[in-house]
Formats: structure tokens, C-alpha cells, sequence
């Protein structure tokens, strides 16, 4: 089997969408590819559901973890572990648009790109397809510390000109670092503005969520980045402004859809 990108899935209990986000790695109209499946001690049914796949197509293959670590090391299992030139990331209740790697790669190759991300949908647990996010065209350490544009199911990198690069080994923003650890290393990142992926939104405190998400932006920023208080402060303000901005935003847009309707 001709490798040339390796696929990462971290899974733990996610029985209810698995079977979606693996068919829509096996619909790729690109074809040179491996799906590292590790399995972080799941309890449901999901390891078979992931065997099915592997009796499927042997380009699946299955990763068991002997004891549950969270996303940050199952994720990095699979990176030590990938056979293919390019590394790509997609959530164990995320959906990838059939054309999604083939589009990617071309535009990495024919651009010369080390790292690249694209826009995305959300998509509601009953399927319905939302808002879109758009990608900007390109990011840098420094833009990216001013608030995470790159949705993880999106992210593609390529090994041979950045080696293997592992995510912190923290709980949560584990793939924030990733970006931050990549564009620190003076590599820029490069976004395609058509959406090649469905992100899942899952039922939920919204606001416990983002708060949630503040304190660990300030753990990463604090203690993988070494960034000073005053600095950190500086960043995380430019987060909330960022986020007050898109849901105004969004306010907007949802609100002249129904106008015109």
C-alpha cells in the first residue's frame, strides 16, 4: 500500500457519530492514505465499530491504548506511529467533505506549503449543516496567539519539511499548541476559503464551555509558552474581543437570512 497521508482519530465513546466520521474518510477521492484509530480505552461500542472498518478496508488500522490518557497522547501515538508524508487530524464526531484531502494536497503541493487549514461547517447532532466558518488566508505565531483560527478536523501538515511535530501533552488546546509549535518554527500557515469539513456541535453550557476554554488558552500560555502575565493578558483580551466580534457577527448574518426569507 502506497502511503503518502496518515490520518489520525482519537477515540473515546463515541459510538454515536464514529461510523459517519469513518465513512467520510473512506469516501475520499484521494486514495493514498492510512487511518490511525486509537482507541483511548472506550467503554461503548466504538472499537467495533472501528473493527468493522478495518474488515472493510485494511488501509483503517486500529490503536489500543492500554490506558486512557485523553487526546493530546492518543493523538500523539498516532503521529509516532504514521506512515505517510502528510499528517492530518479528524475528530471521532467530525465529517469531512469527499474532495477534502485531494483539494488540500493539491494546494500544498502546487503552493510548495508546509502547513495548511481550510474553512468548515458546523454541523447540529441531527445533521443540520449551519454556519460557516471561514478560513483567513494565512496565519503566523503571533496572529495565532491572538485567538485560534484553525479548526483541528481542518489541519494538515507536512513531515517531510517539518518532521514529526507532537502536540503538548496537556488536556485540553493540545492542538493550539500544535499550530503554536509549528508557526513559532517561523512556518507560516496557509487557509483555503472553501469549507472541506463539518465540525460537530455537541449539546451543551456554551458559556461554561468558553470559560472553560479561556483558562486553559491561559495554562498553554502560561506554562508551553512562557509567555509573560502582562503578554498572556494581552492575548486572551484579544480572544474575547475576537469571539465578541464573530458572534455579532453572526447575529447579523442569521438575522438578514431571515429578512430575506
Amino acid at each position: 500500500m502506497n502511503v503518502e497521508t496518515t490520518i489520525i482519530t482519537p477515540i473515546f465513546n463515541a459510538e454515536d457519530f464514529l461510523e459517519e466520521t469513518l465513512e467520510s474518510i473512506r469516501l475520499q477521492t484521494y486514495q493514498q492514505w492510512e487511518a490511525l484509530l486509537i482507541n483511548d480505552c472506550s467503554t461503548d461500542s466504538s472499537l467495533s465499530i472501528a473493527q468493522s472498518f478495518v474488515e472493510k478496508d485494511s488501509r483503517f488500522r486500529i490503536i489500543n491504548r492500554v490506558e486512557g490518557g485523553g487526546a493530546a497522547k492518543a493523538r500523539n501515538d498516532g503521529i509516532r506511529e504514521a506512515q505517510g508524508r502528510f499528517i492530518a487530524f479528524l475528530d471521532s464526531d467530525d465529517v469531512w467533505l469527499p474532495n477534502k484531502l485531494q483539494e488540500q494536497l493539491d494546494f500544498m503541493k502546487f503552493n510548495d506549503i508546509a502547513f495548511s487549514f481550510s474553512s468548515y461547517q458546523f454541523l447540529t447532532e441531527e445533521g443540520q449543516v449551519t454556519t460557516t466558518v471561514r478560513a483567513p488566508k494565512e496565519v503566523t505565531y503571533s496572529k495565532l496567539l491572538k485567538g485560534n483560527v484553525i479548526a483541528c478536523l481542518t489541519a494538515i501538515y507536512d513531515t517531510n519539511k517539518l518532521g514529526k511535530v507532537l502536540m503538548p501533552d496537556i488536556r485540553k488546546r493540545q492542538d493550539f499548541g500544535l499550530w503554536l509549535k509549528i508557526t513559532k518554527m517561523g512556518i507560516k500557515g496557509y487557509g483555503l476559503q472553501k469549507p472541506l469539513a463539518y465540525y460537530r456541535l455537541r449539546k451543551g453550557s456554551i458559556s461554561s464551555a468558553k470559560f472553560n476554554t479561556m483558562l486553559y488558552t491561559w495554562s498553554l500560555y502560561r506554562n508551553i509558552e512562557k509567555l509573560s502575565i502582562i503578554h498572556s493578558l494581552y492575548y486572551i483580551s484579544n480572544h474575547l474581543i475576537g469571539a465578541t466580534f464573530k458572534r455579532a457577527k453572526n447575529s447579523l448574518f442569521k438575522a438578514a437570512e431571515v429578512k430575506v426569507r
